[in-house]
């Protein structure tokens, strides 16, 4: 049996049809397991022998929430069925919630600033469990009676989204169903380090939501240190390869900038970003490093970070710090571990 928490609409509708079975029920299913968090495929208006066919074949089974932490920013440990586990994060902003997901179980990038690098790479999670990270973390909330509305999906948890794109686009799709979760595409943003192939494969069949580069610093010495990566795709190249992705109206790609004490935090370095990516109808996203257990990196003074945004938002670009949220239980960007 597989889970139906990795079925898209339409591999549904297709399954129904080999089986002779009234394609309509695929929207049914989809509007009580997403809509209305049914734990059952026993649904009244729902035909027997589709009923029938969905028992038999598909598991509604959701991963275990094992640990949760914080008190406005709440972190996750999420375990699957093979006992491997993950970290997501419920992020409060304006009366709502964004959702800090992962797409593996560790990463394979070893980025010198971030605790889930320490790790190493166990293994790509499946699309249903990325989509089981959102119905876990829902279902805690129905038990718990917290009325939190999730708006905002991200993928800057554990792992590298573009060197697991297969799975990270089909819980995109799934997301984004109207007859599902609903999400709108400027409500799902997917970061990366860079990674090309991911991007090639971006490019070359558009997923039509927000993409977030973890630019960091436009000396390449310097964010090779950051990103290893970075060698082995250059950031020149990376550039080269967004620029070919179509962006729709509203839509813009955000560059993070993490800084670090002494290394990254020149203003030389925000006027050289803002010429790079001036062009790219970007935002600037600006992120004081949060501390992580045996690193010698150190968080930039206020004032340099202020700075450092004034001389972006010169060129036209706008450009945010942002708020560390959850530091307290590593919850923050750049520190989440299994």
């Amino acid at each position: 049996m597989v889970s139906i928490y990795g079925q898209t609409l339409d591999d549904l509708k297709s399954q129904f049809k080999e089986n002779g079975l009234n394609e309509s029920g695929a929207s049914l299913i989809y509007n009580y397991l997403y809509k209305k968090g049914h734990e059952s495929f026993t649904i009244a208006n729902l035909a027997k022998e589709t009923i029938r066919f969905l028992e038999e074949h598909y598991e509604l089974t959701i991963p275990e929430v094992s640990l949760e932490s914080g008190e406005e920013t709440k972190k996750f440990l999420i375990r699957f069925s093979d006992f491997e586990e993950v970290e997501c994060v419920l992020i409060p902003f304006q009366g709502k919630h964004t959702l800090c997901l992962s797409s593996q179980v560790g990463c394979a990038m070893k980025c010198s600033f971030c605790y889930t690098g320490t790790q190493g790479l166990s293994r790509h999670l499946e699309a249903f469990e990325i989509v089981g990270q959102l119905m876990a973390v829902k279902k805690y909330l129905r038990e718990k009676n917290l009325e939190k509305t999730i708006s905002n999906i991200v993928f800057m948890g554990q792992g590298e989204p573009l060197h697991n794109f297969s799975a990270v686009r089909k819980a995109c799709e799934i997301f984004l169903s109207q007859h599902g979760l609903s999400f709108g595409r400027e409500k799902i943003t997917i970061s990366t380090a860079g990674y090309l192939p991911g991007l090639k494969e971006w490019s070359a069949d558009p997923l039509k939501v927000n993409l977030a580069l973890s630019f960091h610093c436009p000396d390449e010495r310097i964010r090779s240190e950051l990103i290893p990566l970075n060698k082995q795709y250059p950031l020149k190249e990376v550039l080269a390869e967004i620029k070919k992705l179509p962006l729709e109206k509203k839509r813009f790609i955000t560059f993070e900038i993490l800084l670090i004490k002494d290394l990254n935090d020149r203003e030389e370095y925000a006027h050289q970003s803002a010429h790079l990516i001036k062009d790219m109808s970007p935002l600037i996203n600006i992120i004081p490093f949060n501390p992580i257990p045996g690193s010698s990196y150190e968080r930039p003074l206020d004032e340099l970070v202020e700075r450092f945004r004034e001389v972006t938002e010169s060129y036209g670009i706008p450009s945010m710090v942002r708020k560390t949220k959850g530091d307290e239980i590593l919850a923050a960007c750049g520190q989440l571990k299994s």
